[in-house]
């Protein structure tokens, strides 16, 4: 009786193994037919008749893949599950499974490259991404994915992926090989120095050279940093920022992107301190200097930002907001003149220093109009400037320039 049982179970795996035969080779005729509906169909049946034998498991994660990438109209899902099941492939089928992540490689590097030429930067970053997943080697195509992603500000995407390099300790250096056109005297960059090198012993391109590309790894730990920046999570972003100073401690935008940091979290001293260290390494900067007159004037250091804003004309003599701020600083003393003038009585010694008051405050109107006229006369479309310009030419009586003045802003404001 034990016989017949062993022999009626031995049909049983016999009959299985030959359904799963059967359905694979009919999903196999479906799939060189094109005919990926019907090839998914009869892989359904071999599901049926789970678990799989061993001797046909890489073919039915090779034809699975196939029938999912269906010959490059997979959908990113699909293509996403293709991957899966070619990770599944170990030995058996290896240089077809191979030969297929080349054909699905070339097809999501193509469409990602028509994505990103129509500014559809989010696929494009998918299908970057998944080109990576498919040959792990080329990170190149991983950071790809992380700047496509910044493109659409995608930034929790791109964060996860230059994690994911900075992990992978990737830094994109990779050695050029060069030449001159000598039709159009412009250097190009060739894919290898074997292309390079026929290029010039067909005399089309002369001087060749090889060179050594800069790394990407300070780029992608401030990137970090950046969007810790731009997602409001100030201590992740001081950390990362830290991390990115290790990497370029010379990097005077990276010093300027962590000062912002701290005047956001309101640590001025910090700011201005980080602001006064980048200005030491490019003293010829006008924005570091404005900056810090910026600085210096909300702390009331009207003299020190006087300083600031002068050393920003003498850098940069058409940086608008210098001249704008200047006018600000002089103006600003006008609020304790007029608080003193309305605090006067009635008598002579009081009408006296009301004269006073009110000859220092035109002394003050007439300091400030040479900010404000070169300030116009960089920016002619300053309505702030020319407001406040033909308010003080009224005060001082200056008829003609107030209404040449007041002309000028009915035209700004479209009236």
């Amino acid at each position: 009786m034990k016989k017949q049982i062993i022999v009626a179970l031995a049909f049983s795996v016999s009959a299985l193994s030959f359904a799963q035969k059967k359905e694979l080779k009919a999903a196999e005729k479906a799939i060189k037919g094109t005919n990926y509906a019907e090839a998914k169909s009869a892989l359904k049946q071999v599901e049926a008749y789970m678990p799989l034998e061993d001797k046909y498991k890489a073919e039915y994660y090779y034809l699975y893949a196939q029938t999912l990438y269906a010959g490059g109209a997979g959908s990113l899902s699909d293509i996403d599950e293709a991957i899966k099941s070619l990770g599944n492939i170990d030995g058996a089928l290896s240089a077809e499974s191979t030969e297929l992540k080349q054909q699905m490689i070339n097809s999501l590097l193509t469409k990602g490259n028509e994505s990103y030429e129509g500014n559809d930067y989010a696929k494009a970053s998918q299908y970057f991404e998944k080109a990576y997943r498919l040959s792990t080697k080329d990170t190149l195509f991983l950071y790809y994915a992380a700047a496509t992603a910044i493109n659409v500000q995608d930034f929790d995407r791109a964060l996860s992926i230059y994690e994911e390099l900075r992990d992978l300790g990737y830094t994109g250096i990779k050695t050029e090989y060069f030449a001159t056109n000598v039709e159009t005297n412009k250097e190009e960059v060739f894919e290898n120095k074997n292309m390079r090198d026929i290029s010039v012993k067909a005399k089309s391109h002369s001087n060749p050279g090889d060179r050594t590309t800069e790394s990407k790894e300070p780029e992608i730990v401030k990137n970090i940093a950046i969007i810790y920046v731009n997602k409001g999570d100030n201590e992740k972003a001081i950390e990362a920022m830290a991390a990115a100073r290790a990497q370029s401690p010379n990097d005077v935008n990276l010093i300027l992107t962590e000062a912002n940091v701290h005047y956001k979290m309101g640590n001025t001293e910090k700011f201005k301190a980080l602001l006064e260290q980048a200005t030491k390494m490019d003293p010829a900067n006008p924005e570091l200097q404005y900056n810090l007159g910026v600085i210096a004037s909300e702390s009331g250091e009207t003299e020190q930002a006087k300083g600031y804003y002068e050393k920003t004309i003498e850098l940069d003599p058409n940086y608008v907001n210098a001249y704008i701020n200047l006018s600000a600083l002089v103006l600003s003393k006008e609020e304790g003149i007029i608080k003193e003038m309305n605090g006067l009585g009635s008598s002579k010694k009081d009408d006296l220093r009301y004269d006073e008051l009110r000859q220092q405050r035109q002394d003050l109107y007439r300091e400030a109009v040479p900010y404000l006229e070169k300030a116009l006369a960089i920016d002619n479309q300053n309505i702030n400037a020319a407001k406040t310009l033909m308010n003080i030419y009224s005060i001082l009586g200056e008829t003609d320039k107030h209404k040449e003045m007041q002309a000028k802003v009915a035209e700004l404001e479209g009236n």
